[in-house]
């Protein structure tokens, strides 16, 4: 009984605690790595503003039916890139302040930001082409 029991824990430990990526694809990780929730005002100047790599920027809401397609759909596109741009989401019902700092006036809004400035942005739903476009723009390639 405490052989299996020692069994179990082992073939249990993989999917928990700081070991879990390890027991998992490549793919789901690097794709959680590279988008991440904006949490407040100062969370977003040290992940956004601040980063060295150019930043997608999701402005969403939970109640906004455009927004649950274009999100999981762009998460995809910037985990594909491989770490060359990070996907930072805002919900505006919960951000307020930065949805007014960044004039945006409609959900989904998407910026492009590279050195702390906004150098591209589109309002509303876009194709998987057309989101790849969006993202080889920001990132030079």
């Amino acid at each position: 009984m405490a052989q299996r029991l020692a069994l179990q824990r082992l073939l249990w430990l993989p999917t928990r605690g700081p070991l879990a990526s390890h027991g998992r694809a490549f793919g789901t990780s690097a794709g959680r790595r590279s988008t991440f929730n904006v949490q407040d005002g100062s969370d977003f100047q040290d992940r956004v503003v601040n980063s060295p790599k150019p930043v997608v920027v999701d402005f969403h809401a939970q109640w906004c039916g455009p927004c649950k397609i274009l999100g999981p759909r762009l998460e995809k596109l910037v985990a594909k890139q491989e770490g060359k741009v990070l996907m930072a989401k805002v919900d505006i019902d919960d951000h307020t302040d930065l949805a007014i700092e960044y004039e945006v006036s409609a959900v989904p809004t998407v910026l492009a930001m590279k050195n702390g400035d906004v150098v591209d942005k589109f309002v509303g739903i876009k194709d998987e082409d057309q989101l790849e476009a969006f993202l080889k723009k920001l990132i030079g390639a």
